[in-house]
């Protein structure tokens, strides 16, 4: 684990800084750290808080929380599924170091479950080569049936539990200057951002809600990724013997190449428990696809472990349900499954033994949506949202603003009458105008006119062609149907 990437990560080095650090490190010794305190790029006290605040490493067996039989049986699964006769290469795919997997192997040797073959490479390189015994072969053949998992060693339930607690996402604080920040580029009203805020930073449930095209999934998605804070997140947690996953490479973004050095530079590794994973909080969206069950622990009966749910790999981050109203699940039954989360701040999972664990429920759940609240939810459960942000139509100031922006930013200029000529459609279909329109409208012209060879410009008939792939038809105009 490098700790120059953590140091990036969090804001608090550069990656020049940290190559500068490695040369004055070549050439006076120590640490990464200390070379960073020394040429004034970090202080004490910052590097003392980065390492404070990382799970630190075992250093014994009885300091990871695992039941000693526990791994024994992921060591020797190990050397039976993966073929591997190091205690290094144990080491390196368990996370763990590898005394820890010497004394593992020591024991197993003891058992009789696995015997040394001698040395592999010479010299300091040397190290010794192990196989299964007879009985540790079928030790290891039923253990696999119980469960195929092998990799990196699981955190115990407790170890999971207060690290979600010790990094709770209220720990950030998002100031109006972030928000300005972050939603640079974008026309937003001042008002808005002004309400936003205070909700970022309550860390409680958020509905933004308005009519469609008018920037709520952005809105959602930005606020996702303000926060700057790093959180550490378990490969897997052990749960009354069995396994629960909860890293997930396609959600949670790992802090680990930031410095953009390969990992021979000797960027000092920090007394960092290398089960966890350094990341960024993560951002779990799901829309249409969102079920009841998908709350639920997903057991895989054939590998027979657990892979944690979509809510709860979100913890320490945010979970955004998209086109709220429109999930497979009702949104009523969605709602009462979170009464409890969101009051209590806890949840409950089931295992298939019918175990019940609780898990500390630290998230922002954002429902965004461009159905009306009313018809989603009745007014108790909206009491217990309490943030309800609306997105409402922009007035034409803004909308002629975001138009020639657009416009701009694609090479176009935009004149009164193309503006007014598509506001004055907008207004025939009995449609409001939205923030998705210019760019919609945009996109079209350019696409006409790399049709027809000319150059990139706003026509009358261009715009109107646009205007038509928006809007259709009513039934009535087209068929003559009265409704």
């Amino acid at each position: 684990m490098n700790l120059g990437d953590i140091l990036v990560a969090k804001g608090l080095v550069t990656r020049d800084h940290v190559e500068a650090a490695l040369e004055h490190q070549k050439e006076n010794g120590g640490r990464i750290g200390a070379s960073l305190i020394v040429l004034g790029h970090l202080t004490q006290e910052q590097l003392d808080g980065v390492i404070r605040s990382a799970p630190p490493a075992p250093l014994t067996l009885e300091e990871t929380g695992l039941n000693p039989m526990f791994a024994l049986t992921m060591v020797v699964k190990g050397m039976y599924r993966e073929s591997i006769e190091l205690a290094s290469r144990l080491a390196e795919q368990m996370m763990l170091p590898v005394s820890m997997i010497n004394k593992v192997l020591q024991d197993a040797k003891d058992r009789k479950l696995v015997e040394a073959l001698g040395a592999s490479g010479t010299g300091a390189l040397a190290e010794m080569r192990y196989a299964l015994t007879r009985a540790g072969h079928d030790w290891a053949v039923e253990a696999t049936e119980k469960s195929q998992y092998f990799g990196p060693a699981p955190v115990t339930l407790e170890a999971f539990q207060q690290r979600v607690m010790q990094q709770r996402i209220t720990n950030e604080v998002v100031t109006r200057d972030q928000l300005v920040e972050a939603f640079k580029g974008l026309v937003i009203p001042d008002r808005f951002l002004s309400r936003l805020g205070p909700a970022v930073n309550s860390g409680n449930p958020i509905l933004i809600y308005g009519p469609a095209g008018n920037g709520k999934t952005t809105v959602a998605e930005i606020v996702g990724k303000i926060f700057q804070d790093v959180v550490y997140v378990p490969y897997c947690v052990e749960i009354d013997g069995e396994i629960m996953k909860v890293y997930d490479p396609t959600i949670h973004q790992t802090v680990e190449g930031l410095t953009g050095l390969p990992g021979e530079t000797g960027v000092r590794r920090g007394p960092i428990d290398t089960r966890w994973v350094p990341c960024f909080r993560p951002m779990v969206v799901t829309g249409g696809e969102l079920a009841i069950e998908s709350f639920d622990l997903k057991f895989n009966s054939i590998a027979k472990f657990y892979e944690a749910p979509l809510h709860i790999k979100a913890l320490n981050g945010t979970f955004l349900i998209d086109d709220f109203g429109r999930q497979r699940a009702k949104p009523e039954d969605i709602l009462n499954r979170w009464i409890v989360p969101m009051n209590s701040k806890v949840d409950y999972l089931t295992l298939h033994t019918g175990k019940t664990v609780q898990i500390p429920f630290d998230e922002m759940i954002i429902f965004s949506t461009n159905l009306h609240p009313d018809d989603l939810m009745d007014p108790a459960f909206q009491r217990r949202i309490s943030y309800k942000l609306e997105t409402t139509e922009p007035a034409e100031e803004l909308f002629r603003k975001v138009f020639a922006d657009m416009a701009e930013k694609k090479g176009l200029h935009l004149t009164d009458e193309i503006c007014q000529q598509v506001i004055d459609a907008i207004r025939a279909h009995d449609a409001p105008l939205a923030y998705f329109q210019p760019k919609f409208i945009v996109e079209q012209v350019l696409s006409s006119c790399k049709f027809e060879e000319s150059k990139p410009q706003f026509s009358k008939e261009n715009v109107d062609d646009a205007l038509s792939n928006l809007f259709v038809k009513t039934a009535s105009k087209m068929f003559g149907v009265k409704r």
